[in-house]
């Protein structure tokens, strides 16, 4: 079958799916639909009405767009099976129903952060790198009932940088995993593949992250805390309190060194903030006080006077 004769229906929403459609396009592919997420009010004062990333690249690239409220309405579906989808990719949307990934003759794949079965879950970069992994990777597979579950198609493996940020490694994985979903394409319909069975004992979890997850405690060994700034940066960023107030820590450098202080004190060492670890001290790069910017190290402590006992906690 010629790439263009083959009718595929693409779901995604955040800007990390972008990549994927648009060389899912360039290379030829038939994209006769586009699902997203409906508008949202934003913007200042929440009154303006704010498009997907994917909804704005598929209305540049003039491919029709549904933006259902339920996945699981008559009328969504109805019109999704009026596309006759041949492929439908999902990248970083939401759990669809039965109905729906089940629809399309060739199936439903999805483009899921990790090397699976590894970091199943809403958040796999983040945790991968909480964890202190040196390698991640992108794998598509086909979608069935249990999430992050399916027959696995296509992997691809990528290092992690020892001072790499998760918003870096997303930044990368979103290129590169475009390419491993137009590669994943081009093997379905050649029909000549064959499926991985995911080893359940061997999966990780990779939850959610939630605001009280992401305080920092500073009695704990210094890599294991610079692991954890880069795991949560840059959103929603690793967080602990200077006087009262929080402080954003979004990139940081580990450096072994014995010492007697207590955990969370700062010291300012030739322009540089260090704070107190378990076994060694933790350089803050950048930081962000609340209700203020991100800023430099350099450019904080310019304009701060800090107190030479102040602790962070």
């Amino acid at each position: 079958m010629e790439t263009e004769e083959l009718r595929i229906v693409f779901m995604g929403t955040p800007e990390f799916a972008v990549p994927s459609l648009e060389k899912l396009v360039e290379a030829g592919y038939r994209v006769v639909g586009v699902v997203t997420a409906t508008d949202k009010l934003g913007g200042r004062g929440g009154k303006q009405l704010l498009e997907s990333p994917v909804k704005k690249a598929a209305d540049r690239l003039g491919i029709p767009v549904l933006q259902p409220r339920n996945l699981k309405a008559p009328g969504f579906q109805e019109a999704l099976r009026e596309l006759r989808a041949d492929l439908q990719i999902v990248v970083a949307f939401r759990m669809l129903p039965v109905a729906v990934w089940q629809m399309p003759r060739l199936g439903t794949f999805n483009l899921h952060g990790s090397l699976l079965p590894k970091y199943r879950g809403a958040a796999p970069i983040n945790w991968a790198v909480i964890n202190g992994e040196r390698e991640t990777g992108a794998t598509t597979f086909f979608i069935r009932h249990e999430i992050d579950t399916g027959d696995v198609l296509l992997q691809h493996r990528m290092p992690i940088g020892e001072n790499e940020t998760a918003g870096d490694v997303h930044d990368r994985m979103m290129e590169e995993g475009a390419e491993l979903v137009v590669n994943t394409v081009r093997l379905i319909q050649s029909g000549d593949y064959s499926l991985r069975k995911q080893d359940d004992a061997a999966a990780t979890p990779a939850p959610k992250i939630h605001r009280d997850t992401c305080r920092i405690s500073w009695d704990q060994p210094v890599a294991e805390i610079h692991n954890f700034v880069r795991g949560l940066s840059p959103w929603p960023a690793a967080w602990t309190t200077l006087a009262g107030e929080q402080l954003k820590i979004i990139r940081s450098r580990a450096r072994m060194d014995a010492h007697d202080r207590p955990a969370g004190e700062i010291r300012i060492v030739d322009g540089s903030l260090e704070v107190a670890c378990a076994d060694g001290y933790l350089i803050v790069e950048e930081l962000q006080l609340a209700g203020r910017r991100r800023m430099r190290t350099e450019d904080f402590l310019r304009g701060s006077s800090l107190p030479p006992d102040a602790i962070l906690e």
